[in-house]
């Protein structure tokens, strides 16, 4: 009986080509987002004018900038992000079965990505871009980096949901609240506003040396978003410890699955993140080393959120070991 129930769950798993799609389409998402804080951090922003989305009125670009071919090219990459997630979600529904729970996370991915959408049209419209030091800004780049967070959220849920062969039917899973589990996902999605802030500053306010940067943290006469820098690495700090002794939990527990490889991956991106948030202080946040460490922040991020699903639904279909 537990084979032939084994096998008819085997036929009603989704295709390894649509696991392969998912998957492929995160890291797409993650690139588009690595583009977006080339975008930011060279000032293109403005590259199209305040045109959406045309670039400058026009379809095509003649004799453009290098401004505006950054931006241009981000638009482009974000459209195709939009409809890539549409048909993730169409496949999803084509290929899987009633109650899936991937169908509800590709379903909130398509959601999240239109509002991405609409707030980088509103970043354009409300001339929030390039050297713009409007009272808005901030807070409205706190509101895209974390609508920017629960979309790769969703988006990693669905590629992982898809490829669970047990527990993936609202109905063979049991919630599961670990407090730790989801309290390290709220500080981690704080650490990443607080560091999209950080990153602000620098573009806004650069410094000219390691002295003067750290004089200008600590000035009254700063700005606030200078004197906000120090908050990133104070708060990543304390979430680090909060993240660590989920870490060392999600490895003892017994659960359906061995989580041990995955909490050792997030403690290794984790510490290597340290290193590129030092680095970046030390070389002044350099472009290239900007968007290193967002890479790792968004790679430390999608593990996160696995690990997460795996202590939160648990299947129900299954003993353990």
């Amino acid at each position: 009986m537990h084979a032939a129930t084994t096998q008819v769950d085997l036929q009603r798993l989704p295709s390894p080509a649509l696991r392969r799609f998912a998957w492929a389409i995160l890291v797409y998402f993650i690139a588009v987002i690595l583009w977006g804080t080339l975008v930011r951090a060279t000032g293109a922003g403005a590259g199209c004018g305040n045109h959406w989305p045309l670039c400058n009125g026009t379809v095509l670009q003649h004799s453009a900038n290098a401004n505006t071919m950054i931006e241009f090219t981000h638009r482009i990459t974000s459209g195709i992000s939009f409809f890539s997630a549409v048909g993730l979600l169409v496949w999803t529904f084509a290929g899987t079965v009633r109650g899936h729970l991937a169908r509800a996370a590709a379903a909130a991915t398509v959601g999240f990505t239109l509002i991405e959408a609409i707030l980088g049209a509103l970043l354009v419209k409300l001339g929030l871009t390039a050297q713009s030091q409007s009272p808005l800004r901030a807070p409205y780049l706190a509101l895209h980096l974390t609508n920017t967070l629960l979309l790769l959220a969703a988006l990693t849920l669905t590629a992982h949901l898809l490829s669970r062969k047990h527990g993936y039917l609202g109905s063979t899973i049991r919630l599961v609240t670990p407090l730790g589990a989801l309290v390290s996902v709220v500080v981690v999605l704080i650490v990443g506003v607080t560091g999209s802030l950080a990153a602000l500053g620098d573009t806004l306010f650069p410094a000219t040396s390691l002295g003067s940067a750290l004089q200008e943290d600590f000035s009254a006469t700063s700005g606030w978003l200078v004197r906000w820098r120090w908050t990133h690495p104070t708060i990543a700090f304390f979430a680090s410890i909060i993240l660590i002794w989920l870490l060392v939990r999600a490895a003892r527990r017994t659960a359906i699955w061995d989580n041990r490889n995955l909490s050792a991956l997030i403690l290794l991106l984790l510490a290597a993140q340290y290193v590129l948030g030092v680095l970046d202080v030390v070389l002044l946040a350099p472009l290239w080393l900007q968007v290193a460490h967002l890479l790792g922040a968004d790679v430390l991020w999608a593990a996160l959120v696995v690990l997460t699903a795996r202590l939160t639904l648990q299947p129900t279909d299954v003993l353990e070991p």
